[in-house]
């Protein structure tokens, strides 16, 4: 569903995923009512294979706004999916306690290195906080989040909800700002707390290999209705976070005007927008991801990812 807040983009609904399938990685569009698979290829400067980031580019070009596909049709269990957009060109942007409940749990956590102790008591940031998560730590669904042993003793999860800007621009306005999104995915901003409160940043904290966990697939703005969608996290099956997009501080044309007024956004570029309350270090006492554990995360009808955390194994030097 629709509003006037939220224009639609030409050409319709679509899922788009990256996968595996007879070691050839591949660009499809999912039918998720038949659970199956047929590859974007062909006219319009795509293509057979190409990549997520190059058919936002040409888009708008494409005949009726839509990506050709190979009429072969694929079991989605027999694939294996990739994130959307496994090497994003550019650092994923993000923002940091963009809801309310979650800006007052971290505030009070003690793990918030950032603080100089003279903000808000609540936490409430008076403008976004953005950091980035470098390309690097981008996985799909299913694949392994690495424990880092030696590096981080506080594994946590954040679920959010990731803007894919298809129209780029710099000072883009509040009102245009929706029609700048191709459309949206998911994100776990797997975090090192204690590298975040230790380094007194966020990017080295977010950005080990593995902590970007993506998917399970991308979906065109058409019928998403990005102002009201459940958000939620459930570690080995206890349901962690809990929460609604109504509930952002920065709604989504804040975060698209700050970030562009001095930035040139392109397109394919992902912008995650902030996690609920829920997460590990927000209990008493902290309860962070440990090896086994598996993390699933939902949000409307942008899917469910789902990662285990692997061993705790050293990598060779």
């Amino acid at each position: 569903m629709t509003t006037a807040e939220t224009p639609v983009r030409k050409g319709g609904y679509m899922k788009l995923v990256t996968y595996r399938y007879e070691g050839r990685e591949s660009l499809g569009a999912l039918d998720t009512e038949r659970n199956v698979i047929r590859e974007v290829t062909g006219p319009g400067g795509m293509d057979s294979g190409a990549d997520l980031q190059t058919l936002i580019r040409r888009w708008d070009a494409l005949p009726a706004g839509r990506p050709p596909v190979n009429g072969t049709e694929i079991p989605l269990d027999a694939v294996t999916l990739r994130a959307p957009m496994p090497r994003p060109s550019r650092n994923i942007f993000c923002v940091g306690k963009n809801y309310h409940d979650h800006s007052a749990e971290f505030a009070g956590s003690g793990f918030d290195g950032s603080d100089d102790g003279t903000g808000n008591p609540s936490g409430v940031p008076a403008l976004p906080i953005f950091f980035t998560k470098a390309t690097g730590s981008v996985i799909g669904p299913g694949e392994v989040i690495e424990p880092h042993a030696g590096v981080t003793d506080a594994l946590d999860y954040e679920v959010e909800l990731a803007v894919i800007i298809g129209t780029g621009g710099r000072g883009i306005s509040k009102e245009d700002s929706w029609r700048h999104i191709w459309g949206y995915t998911i994100i776990n901003d797997v975090t090192a707390r204690d590298l975040q409160r230790d380094h007194k940043q966020w990017f080295l904290g977010k950005s080990l290999d593995t902590f970007c966990p993506m998917g399970p697939w991308a979906v065109t703005a058409d019928e998403v209705e990005p102002t009201n969608l459940t958000v939620e996290c459930w570690v080995n099956g206890e349901l962690r976070q809990s929460s609604n997009t109504r509930d952002l501080i920065f709604d989504i044309p804040t975060l698209i005007s700050t970030l562009s007024a001095g930035i040139t956004l392109q397109p394919g570029d992902i912008i995650a927008t902030g996690t609920p309350a829920g997460v590990g270090l927000g209990f008493d006492p902290p309860r962070f991801l440990r090896p086994g554990d598996v993390v699933s995360m939902r949000i409307g009808e942008l899917g469910t990812l789902t990662n285990p955390i692997g061993p705790l194994t050293r990598p060779d030097p």
